[in-house]
């Protein structure tokens, strides 16, 4: 395979487990193509054109060597550091989860989907959703504005070593999981939700690790009600604004990969429980059957920078 067939399986793979089902991301990619048309050819030379084919604007090709691929590092963080030991260690591609270069610079720009997973799991009504989200992804888009988006895009094209990562894709895949996971079990209790994300395996690591599953706000004992994954997928999580239209469409418990200490103020305050699965733990769900569909064609994974590897084929 090269840096493009196993970007494509990435995203194609994510587009199958996206919240918003074919349709929605049909939809998308039409209001962009709509955009795109609209603009005139001063305010195109501005827009990114990567647009009219990825409806996930935080995970795309930062650097391709041209080389084939048949030895990959892959990481939920990526640096300088992990580029230099991919040098070291023979590899022709990098992946990283989180966003770099323009992905992390637009990274706001995914985060419209969570309008579409509240209103359809969480009955939060969708213009509530879409201004809620409208807010919460300003506030984004100007804490990320300083940071040093490209520091390992540079790298990787100094070394000549392909980067990429994969965020919202894998987002929507341990989305998926999670969500049809909770839809089969059906928990009655909180612990009920914590025993079921414990029996898998990346969740299990997690654990011996320190990092969840864990209980943030509520009791074991306490009753799970409507339980929604809405805090996996779309960019970051929304904030302490959401908690109180959570509680007004009757959500008892929220999981997630991770919440602000301000956001779980409110959703104690609003009575709704939350459990945290785990960040790393979550992340490396979402992107082993990725590797294993890359893995299944001849590629080596070196796993690295907390990611759980576990290989399901």
């Amino acid at each position: 395979m090269n840096t493009k067939q196993i970007f494509t399986c990435a995203l194609d793979m994510g587009k199958a487990a996206d919240p918003r089902g074919k349709a929605g991301v049909a939809r998308w990619l039409k209001i962009m193509k709509r955009n795109w048309d609209d603009a005139t050819p001063a305010r195109k030379k501005e827009l990114d054109a990567e647009r009219l084919t990825n409806p996930y604007m935080d995970s795309r090709i930062h650097f391709d060597s041209g080389k084939k691929v048949t030895k990959a590092l892959v990481g939920i963080d990526i640096g300088s550091a992990e580029m230099l030991l991919a040098d070291t260690l023979g590899a022709d591609l990098v992946i990283s989860h989180h966003p770099h270069g323009n992905g992390l610079a637009q990274l706001d720009e995914v985060m419209h989907l969570q309008a579409d997973l509240l209103h359809a799991t969480a009955d939060v009504p969708i213009n509530v959703a879409e201004a809620i989200i409208r807010t919460r992804s300003q506030e984004i888009a100007r804490k990320l504005s300083p940071l040093n988006h490209h520091q390992s895009v540079d790298t990787a094209r100094l070394l000549n070593i392909s980067l990429i990562s994969m965020h919202t894709p894998a987002d929507n895949i341990v989305w998926k999981h999670v969500h049809d996971l909770l839809a089969k079990t059906k928990p009655d209790t909180v612990g009920d939700v914590v025993d079921a994300l414990k029996k898998i395996p990346e969740y299990q690591e997690g654990l011996r690790r320190g990092e969840g599953p864990t209980i943030f706000a509520g009791e074991r004992t306490n009753r799970a009600g409507k339980v929604v994954a809405s805090e996996f997928t779309g960019g970051t999580e929304l904030g302490k604004e959401l908690y109180l239209h959570l509680a007004r469409a009757g959500v008892g418990t929220v999981v997630g990969m991770h919440v602000a200490e301000d956001a779980r103020v409110q959703a104690q305050k609003h009575h709704i429980n939350i459990v945290i699965a785990g960040h790393m733990s979550s992340d490396s769900l979402g992107m082993n059957p990725i590797l294993d569909a890359i893995e299944s064609k001849g590629i080596e994974i070196i796993p690295c920078s907390g990611l759980i590897r576990v290989k399901r084929t």
